[in-house]
């Protein structure tokens, strides 16, 4: 889209045309430069003395003056009306005529200077304006030519330089039906494909400068993660020169696993497990860089990332995500929404927002089986699913990867004070939201992208038109295939927005 961009003002300034053939011609001559050039030639041919002289002759061998255009003029002029001429008034016809021709010998050389010199002007001015336009194309092109190498010129430090400064666009279906506008980040955008692109390389950014972690050393990165947090340590592991250690429930979505896998990942899944035990997926990573290093006899180093409860989650998400929303909305924020997984983007964002303007609202979206959304409603972590004998499959009862806890972690609690409220979404109105917002606007996005656009549908509807509201899309479909999206498939292209409220 950028090269056709710059492409198409290249060709707009330097002049270019396209025929029917698609091929690129000059400039043609300018209609102008066609009709000095005419008027000269008529000038010359016309009026030049020698064709001016032959007619003087042929109107003295006829002796009728009054042939000529103006003969009859001049006879009215000088004799009165009498239409009887004598010979004596032939002759006084002849020096009259004389000396009208050289009357108009004069005014056509009069004529014919003044055609010369409008049509030299004419030249003069095209041939001016011709080459301040070739320097102005000049001068554009190189400019563009500047702009398309600063646009287009390959990043040299690496897969991590391509974090951060996502786009953000309207969502137009959600717009229309709302009156509202509401604009999606595109965190999926990241080159790991979620906003957990920027948590990963600030924690390890972190730690190399603590001298924790050594690059190409075989150095370990560990994290219990059962979302997007792993691919993205995961890339990044590669890129920097390190080893990504993934500890995850078993029922994680097959296509993560395989993403993993792919990415070189040394992956250990758990059966999914209270946080209070041990081997839990996140404390099973802990145990794990803890072991390696206590031992001895092991020269590598590892971290534990602890994405849920590291400080520089939350405030990588204050010093970039927030300030880019800002930015990208022209600082008129009416509502901000997202989900909660670890807490750290909500915790950021919302406190970037909230001191830039304080009324702007913030609201969690939350996924069924979650209780974060009791907790900002009524102060209360429970979820009816907690009840003794109703939990299925998960802490969190629900379709929906990568938000949605029961336990607060310490990014979360950055957010409390600046979050209003919480929105209730259940996988129902998620699946048929991800189908609506694919079919209607051709965005294929994941679970949790989902989620916050259901509670930006209900928020804009409740608040009514010319809010300005934005989400978070977090992650992209195809990373939802064997699960979420093999239910939402199913659901009918005609679903309305009517259909998810109902």
């Amino acid at each position: 889209m950028i090269t056709g961009r710059i492409q198409g003002e290249y060709r707009a300034n330097t002049g270019s045309r396209q025929g029917r053939t698609g091929r690129t011609t000059r400039p043609t001559i300018s209609a102008r430069s066609a009709a000095a050039a005419a008027g000269l030639f008529v000038a010359w041919w016309a009026l030049r003395p020698g064709r001016i002289r032959r007619l003087h002759a042929l109107v003295e061998r006829s002796e009728i003056f009054v042939s000529f255009s103006l003969g009859k003029h001049i006879a009215s002029k000088h004799l009165g009306t009498s239409t009887s001429i004598g010979e004596p008034k032939i002759s006084c016809i002849r020096t009259i005529g004389a000396m009208e021709w050289r009357d108009v010998k004069e005014w056509q050389t009069w004529l014919r200077t003044g055609v010369v010199l409008l049509s030299g002007l004419v030249l003069l001015r095209e041939a001016y304006e011709k080459t301040s336009r070739l320097r102005n194309n000049k001068e554009g092109s190189k400019a563009i030519e500047k702009q398309s190498l600063s646009v287009l010129r390959p990043r040299t430090r690496g897969v991590e330089s391509l974090i951060g400064n996502t786009p953000m666009i309207e969502i137009k279906s959600l717009s229309k039906f709302t009156g509202c506008k509401i604009y999606a980040k595109l965190e999926l955008m990241n080159p790991a494909g979620s906003a957990k692109d920027r948590v990963a390389l600030a924690i390890i950014r972190a730690n190399e400068k603590m001298g924790r972690i050594r690059p190409h050393q075989g150095d370990l990165l560990l994290e219990g993660t059962s979302g997007s947090t792993g691919i993205s340590f995961a890339v990044l592991a590669n890129a920097l020169g390190y080893t990504a250690h993934i500890c995850l429930p078993d029922d994680t979505s097959p296509e993560k696993m395989q993403l993993l896998r792919s990415l070189g990942a040394e992956l250990e899944p758990v059966r999914p497990a209270s946080i209070v035990d041990p081997k839990q997926y996140t404390n099973a990573a802990r145990l794990a860089a803890q072991r390696i290093n206590e031992d001895p006899n092991d020269p590598r180093r590892a971290i534990f990332a602890d994405q849920f409860e590291n400080d520089f989650n939350w405030r990588i998400h204050y010093n970039s995500t927030g300030p880019e929303i800002w930015r990208q909305s022209e600082g008129d924020v009416d509502v901000f929404i997202n989900g909660s997984g670890t807490g750290g983007t909500i915790a950021g964002v919302s406190r970037y927002l909230k001191e830039k303007a304080p009324e702007t609202k913030i609201i969690l979206a939350d996924p069924q089986g979650s209780g974060l959304a009791n907790r900002v409603n009524y102060g209360v972590m429970y979820d009816r699913v907690e009840k003794e004998g109703t939990r299925r499959r998960h802490q969190v009862d629900t379709l929906v990867e990568g938000i949605g806890l029961n336990r607060l972690t310490w990014n979360f609690q950055q957010a409390e004070d600046y979050i209003d409220e919480a929105i209730r979404v259940s996988d129902d109105e998620a699946l048929k939201m991800a189908k609506f917002l694919c079919v209607n606007d051709g965005l294929f996005w994941g679970s949790s992208s989902a989620i916050n656009c259901v509670a930006a549908l209900k928020t804009a509807l409740k608040l009514g038109p010319g809010k300005k509201i934005v989400v978070i899309a977090c992650d992209s479909g195809a990373r939802h295939l064997s699960k979420f999206w093999k239910k939402a498939a199913d659901i009918p292209n005609d679903i309305g927005l009517d259909d998810i409220l109902a």
